[in-house]
């Protein structure tokens, strides 16, 4: 045997190296898997490889030096993104093939771990990369100075200049784009800057976050099937702080009504701060973005009383009350300050803004457009499926949501998302119903995304249900059968199908990011195409701090900066503003112009 020890060869025999070896070799992998055994360990390790994954390709991706005012130099960046998460996912696949055919099953469950937290991160990730080349050569953002952008960094320089808070706007990210711009690009003057920063670094953070918590009630690879799908979908750069709240408080929900179940067994102490816990969580998420809060309340309100130990004694109900009494006055105390503004401010702020998704049947929930609708109208989008006018994808949708319904009930996260879809269903049809009469859109149009990722959700756990209670009922044949060990399934072919499987996740993420990022490359002509390339082109159009166009501006003039830049409202009006309605405004609005 050959001695791999180093040193002179005549210290010791062949035979005792060996041994020594061996001896370090268990004592290193004692202390592997007492260290592995932790719980924490392993969630801390599974949440840094997601968000430096995420982050770490962001970083990679601000290397890559393509023209981004050029169609050619789109996809060449776009290609050398993918090229990029190419390099750095395959050997991660590899490594987890390589565990789930050669390794133990515990480390097989460690490396899963760590590789689905990392893929969440990369989808993400390769997402935010485009955006960086689609923004190549310019330091602003998407959107530059206009539209919401726009109304953002005004509410952070009114932040800056001492003026508070931005009315009913949630707080949360004015004041960190503030912040950022205080801190590193010299206040009012670089908020554009750290608007661009924050747009790159919020949109790779969103796959991870999702992914964890999703993470709070589901095991890995069901958690990252989850995370993947709808971060990639879901994800809007010009504003990801909003939609990551989305993608986290469905299961932050069903984690918290898991715990609603559970406090009747903890001590009274575990009860209030597991509660306090969750209104923190709770109080910082409707900071940062509060309009999902709107629709899944009514839901979650009606869950929380169906779970509520009303008949388990007065131990149980006592416990009870605590857990929801501490959630209550934590995220009550934390979300105080836009819960003032609400209170003061709230009957005056009706949202007025029609566009493209509020003239389309309000029943269609799968697809959404912006209001840079390219060439979309209200005529020939959404397109007529075969069934009904329903596609293949939403009639293979709607069968995994009845399965997911029929199979788990009794699961709490099954019930979450039904409950939430319920009453933004209701909410939705609610607000529409009333727009011709009260003249408002109320914002309804944004139930189309909490909607479809609730039927994203339950279709998973669909998947899921039928995987557990398949597998349970074919080994429950084979042991009846007799059937020898060799026909039955195992637990190594259980981890072989999972790796293969996530695989499959991280190609799908790769493509679905890849097309994210497509849609926000600036537009060749918007004069006549309006497309979601406006907002990136506007950042290629607006003067540098030094008075000069970026390096790849399309025009010679670009527009200078407005350095007084406020928060600004549509004017008031008591009848609906509607957009994409040019030529045909009286047929669509009822009115003139």
């Amino acid at each position: 045997m050959t001695d791999l020890v180093s040193g002179p060869p005549t210290e010791r025999s062949p035979g005792e190296a060996t041994q020594a070896d061996l001896k370090s070799s268990t004592r290193s992998d004692s202390r592997f898997e007492r260290l592995t055994s932790r719980r924490w360990v392993l969630r801390l390790a599974e949440a840094v490889v997601s968000l430096a994954a995420g982050l770490g390709f962001l970083l990679l991706s601000l290397h890559i030096s393509a023209n981004p005012l050029s169609r050619i130099g789109q996809v060449s960046g776009l290609a050398k993104v993918q090229q990029y998460v190419a390099l750095v996912g395959l050997p991660i696949l590899a490594v987890l093939l390589w565990t789930a055919y050669r390794g133990t099953l515990r480390r097989y469950q460690l490396v899963q771990r760590i590789a689905c937290g990392a893929l969440a991160g990369l989808a993400t990730g390769v997402v935010a990369g485009g955006i960086a080349v689609a923004l190549n050569g310019t330091p602003w953002g998407l959107g530059g100075q206009e539209g919401d952008p726009g109304n953002l960094m005004g509410m952070a320089n009114d932040m800056l200049r001492g003026k508070g808070l931005p009315g009913v706007y949630p707080p949360g990210f004015p004041a960190l784009l503030a912040l950022w711009a205080k801190y590193f690009h010299g206040g009012i003057a670089g908020v554009g800057y750290a608007l661009k920063d924050l747009q790159l670094l919020l949109s790779a953070l969103v796959g991870p976050m999702a992914y964890l918590a999703w993470r709070l009630v589901l095991r890995p690879f069901w958690a990252l099937v989850i995370a993947v799908s709808s971060s990639v979908l879901f994800l809007d750069p010009i504003r990801p702080y909003s939609h990551v709240v989305m993608l986290m408080l469905l299961p932050v929900l069903a984690a918290c009504f898991r715990e609603l179940r559970r406090s009747p067994e903890l001590t009274v102490r575990s009860t209030v701060l597991r509660g306090a816990g969750f209104g923190l969580v709770f109080g910082l998420m409707f900071l940062w973005y509060s309009g999902w809060y709107l629709w899944s309340a009514p839901g979650a309100f009606l869950l929380a009383a169906l779970l509520f130990p009303w008949r388990r004694g007065r131990h149980a109900v006592k416990h009870a009350l605590l857990f929801l009494g501490s959630i209550v006055a934590v995220a009550a105390v934390v979300g105080l300050p836009l819960l003032y503004q609400l209170a003061r401010l709230g009957s005056e702020t009706v949202d007025r803004y029609a566009y493209i998704n509020t003239y389309i049947d309000p029943a269609y929930v799968l697809g959404w457009a912006s209001d840079r609708t390219g060439g979309l109208s209200y005529h020939n989008w959404p397109q007529s499926g075969e069934l009904a006018g329903q596609s293949g994808f939403a009639v293979l949708l709607l069968l995994g949501v009845g399965i997911g319904v029929g199979l788990g009930l009794r699961n709490v996260v099954v019930r979450t998302a039904g409950f939430v879809l319920a009453g933004a269903w209701l909410l939705r049809f609610w607000f529409a119903s009333h727009m011709a009469h009260d003249q408002a859109v109320q914002l309804y149009p944004r139930t189309t995304w909490i909607i479809m990722y609730c039927l994203m959700i339950l279709a998973v756990l669909g998947a899921k249900l039928v995987h557990e209670r398949g597998v349970g009922w074919i080994r429950t044949a084979l042991d009846s059968a007799g059937a020898p060990a060799a026909a039955r399934i195992s637990p190594r072919a259980m981890a072989q199908l999972a790796a293969g499987l996530i695989c499959a996740v991280a190609l799908f993420g790769t493509m679905g990011a890849s097309w994210s990022a497509n849609r926000y490359m600036p537009s060749a002509n918007p004069s006549k195409v309006e497309d979601m390339g406006l907002d990136a082109y506007r950042a290629h159009t607006l003067q540098t701090e030094k008075g000069v166009c970026p390096k790849y501006s399309p025009v010679k003039d670009c527009s200078p900066v407005n350095m007084e830049l406020k928060t600004y409202y549509f004017e008031p009006d008591s009848k609906l503003w509607c957009a994409n309605a040019d030529g045909e405004f009286q047929a669509v609005c009822g009115r003139k112009p």
